[in-house]
């Protein structure tokens, strides 16, 4: 078995054997193992636009996640598996772990613990180029494209979140690089990305 912590309801990770999926519904924060986890703990705080843009109505706090990317970092230092998140999230930083390069492959978390890399989901099933950091624990640690694709006129810089996209049509005038993908297109995750972190935090085994 595997929990897939802080996905989206009735989304890529609902239906699959093996997989237990923890939505806001159950809130993954109470996830107590004693599986190895995947988790998507989510981003608007911590990503580019983490204060929501010029344009926000309430005011922001940078790392005001309600403790989801602490708690999904715990799970996965306790029963393996991998997290994943936007690239250039401010969370890394703030736990202590390093920034993954691009192109380098799997890099020390500089934690002692794991290691992280960057990735992008471009090259796993996104239209998008989608850039993203992995850190892992306790796993098995493939290889993978470490290319970075260039990014489309067609597509997006890779928003993780709608908020974030929300943020860059606030900031650009007129739009350049925007996505002509539609919201739910953006946040997914692709399905062949999926079953790469699947099987990923498979590696660690069942206790």
């Amino acid at each position: 078995m595997i929990a897939a912590l802080f996905v989206v309801s009735h989304g890529q990770y609902f239906g699959l054997s093996g997989v237990d999926p923890w939505d806001e519904a159950r809130d993954a924060r109470r996830y107590a193992g004693p599986w190895p986890v995947v988790a998507h703990p989510p981003c608007e705080r911590w990503g580019r636009y983490w204060s929501g843009g010029p344009s926000a109505r309430v005011k922001r706090r940078l790392g005001d996640d309600n403790g989801c990317f602490a708690s999904a970092l715990a799970s996965v230092r306790a029963f393996g598996g991998v997290l994943e998140h936007p690239e250039a999230s401010h969370a890394f930083a703030a736990h202590g772990l390093a920034r993954p390069a691009w192109r380098a492959g799997w890099q020390s978390a500089s934690d002692g613990i794991g290691h992280v890399c960057c990735v992008a989901q471009g090259h796993y099933g996104h239209r998008a180029r989608k850039l993203t950091w992995l850190y892992s624990v306790g796993c098995t640690l493939p290889e993978l494209d470490w290319s970075i694709p260039e990014p489309s006129s067609r597509l997006d810089y890779g928003f993780h979140s709608a908020a974030e996209r929300r943020a860059m049509r606030a900031h650009v005038a007129p739009l350049v690089n925007v996505s002509r993908l539609n919201t739910r297109e953006n946040l997914a995750t692709p399905t062949a990305f999926r079953d790469l972190l699947l099987s990923i935090a498979s590696t660690k085994g069942n206790p």
